[in-house]
């Protein structure tokens, strides 16, 4: 064989080989928004499994008041809030943190076909808040924003306020949201939010001992990390192969019956 034959098969090599490269970093690239946020919230829970078993009951900042429900919560205790029609076919069960970066990832990747589903009346999302971060890192931004969030739907926002607060996440470390100030300042984002009852609640932590009756459920029922995301049952956060578009397709065709 002579040296340009020889030269000419290994730049054919050579380029396949780019191309294989090229190919896993775009796989990989697909899988980081979701995928790879995952792996930082569950690393996070198993590092600190230890501190979190031994402060269970007794996080910092809940209060020892009765567990009193936004307005128009549902399912078992009262711990889920609805967004979308009662009568859609497709029920999606969200556990969420305000201070957890997946969930925010999440959040980021399938807000648009969320809203448009349940717009639609195909969907019906049931959000459940709870404080894994605040367990994980120390702090109360967890807490305070969840309240905050459930002052919201007492004022029939929460939707709004809940994408304006992920919207504004500051860093896993920085426990910005425990300051209730903050958190009345990015009420201002959503119109008519901003009340005097609104700032009341807020301030009061109306709805700290549920958020922390939600933090308890969630951690029975035994889920490894924010967010969860159910749909008929089955974690599709956790399915590698799930998209906006694929939920849309199942969501849709449940839909037609």
């Amino acid at each position: 064989m002579s040296d340009k034959n020889r030269d000419g098969k290994r730049t054919a090599r050579e380029r396949l080989a780019v191309e294989r490269e090229k190919q896993k970093a775009a796989d990989k690239r697909r899988r980081t928004l979701i995928v790879g946020a995952s792996v930082v919230c569950v690393l996070g829970l198993a590092a600190v499994i230890g501190v979190v078993a031994a402060n269970a009951g007794k996080d910092k900042g809940s209060s020892a008041g009765p567990a009193v429900a936004p307005s128009g919560a549902q399912g078992k205790d009262s711990l889920a809030i609805p967004v979308g029609k009662d009568g859609a076919k497709s029920t999606l069960t969200v556990w969420e943190d305000f201070r957890c970066p997946a969930c925010k990832a999440f959040e980021t990747a399938y807000r648009p076909t969320l809203h448009e589903l349940a717009d639609a009346g195909k969907l019906r999302v049931e959000y459940h808040l709870v404080r894994l971060i605040d367990g994980n890192l120390g702090g109360t931004g967890s807490l305070h924003s969840a309240n905050a969030a459930a002052c919201a739907q007492d004022a029939g926002k929460f939707r709004d306020y809940h994408d304006v607060l992920f919207a504004n996440q500051p860093e896993e470390s920085d426990d910005a949201f425990a300051d209730n100030a903050k958190l009345i300042q990015l009420a201002g984002k959503v119109k008519g939010l901003d009340t005097p009852a609104f700032r009341k609640c807020v301030e009061d932590g109306t709805h700290n001992t549920w958020v922390d009756k939600s933090n308890q459920a969630f951690r029975a029922g035994g889920f490894s990390g924010t967010p969860t995301v159910l749909l008929g049952g089955k974690n599709i956060y956790q399915d590698q192969s799930m998209t906006p578009a694929k939920l849309k397709q199942m969501v849709e065709a449940a839909a037609r019956g």
